[in-house]
């Protein structure tokens, strides 16, 4: 049976009643979603009016997982390692000068960096010297240790090496001990209030008492009793290599010990005030026997030592007065 033709007005028909058909279809599921998104909103806003659900909203959520890395980009372990934490990182100390090179080849010292003291005391490039190491490799030990520049530090260790171990090698044992009276101090000179600065107070001075041998024999330097040769010659030396030399005889303040310094003057000028002492000659006894009125001399000053004889009474304030009228009347 022959197929019939379909007419134009029955496609128009179909194609009204497919999408009558879609929208319906659009509706319906856009109104299933809705009520499926209501119902979710009251259950949440039940769940959030209770305290346990307000207790959990409130607590702290967990952090995200961190991202890795993978291991081609990653740094190595020993990268965190090599890096401290900032908190606990100590200060990176400062390269050793040439003055520290130098003298760490001939002397035990630790660094002390930059002395930062009232006023104007302070020194830069400081040391503690513990001992100097002789050609031989035998060591002497200041005691205590001396708190000096780094630059008087090398010139008492090249004293010490060059001249005055050789100057005792001669006289008797080796030396092993300086004993240091004073070095590093925040003071006038001559502990003289209101004094100009001493160079203690620059860490650019030492006092020294003397030396000891390795025998334990004690060499002071201002005894009249120790050789006069060999204090000679250490007084020579230390006028040769320090600015400043002050001994017994210089002002008073160093009957017991010998100042040294490195003390810059106008001209290079240098101070050497140290006395070289002898003791007293012993007194000689008279050959001839006293006679009678030296006999007599010498109980009377038996009976009357000199410590003992009494002092002229100081004169009345009153007479000092009438003296000075009478002074000044004449000289008008």
């Amino acid at each position: 049976m022959p197929s019939q033709p379909i007419l134009p007005e029955r496609l128009l028909d179909c194609a009204g009643a497919i999408r009558v058909k879609a929208t319906a279809a659009m509706v319906v599921l856009l109104l299933a979603a809705a009520s499926a998104l209501a119902q979710t909103g009251a259950q949440t806003g039940v769940a959030a009016s209770s305290p346990r659900a307000r207790s959990a909203h409130s607590a702290p959520q967990p952090r995200s997982t961190p991202l890795v890395l993978p291991e081609q980009f990653a740094p190595p372990q020993e990268v965190y390692a090599s890096f401290p934490d900032s908190d606990g990182a100590a200060a990176v100390p400062d390269p050793p000068s040439a003055c520290q090179l130098r003298l760490a080849k001939r002397a035990v010292f630790q660094v002390l960096g930059t002395l930062v003291g009232p006023g104007d005391c302070g020194a830069p490039d400081a040391v503690q010297l513990q001992g100097v190491v002789l050609p031989d490799q035998t060591k002497v030990a200041l005691t205590p240790p001396a708190t000096l520049r780094c630059p008087m530090a090398e010139q008492l260790a090249d004293w010490l090496r060059d001249d005055v171990a050789p100057t005792l090698a001669e006289f008797g044992p080796p030396l092993r001990v300086l004993d240091n009276f004073d070095s590093y101090e925040c003071r006038g000179r001559n502990r003289v209030s209101a004094a100009a600065l001493s160079e203690h107070g620059r860490a650019d001075a030492i006092d020294v008492r003397g030396f000891r041998l390795a025998d334990g024999r004690e060499i002071n330097l201002t005894d009249v009793n120790a050789a006069k040769d060999l204090r000679q010659k250490i007084r020579s030396s230390a006028c040769a290599r320090f600015s400043t030399v002050l001994g017994p005889g210089s002002d008073g303040y160093h009957e017991e010990h010998i100042h040294l310094d490195l003390a810059e003057r106008r001209n290079g000028y240098k101070l050497c005030q140290w006395d070289l002492r002898e003791p007293p000659p012993p007194a000689q006894a008279a050959s001839a026997p006293p006679t009678d009125q030296a006999g007599e001399q010498g109980e009377q000053a038996a009976a009357n030592p000199e410590s003992e004889v009494p002092l002229p009474r100081p004169r009345p304030l009153a007479a000092n007065l009438t003296n000075s009228r009478t002074k000044k009347s004449e000289t008008k």
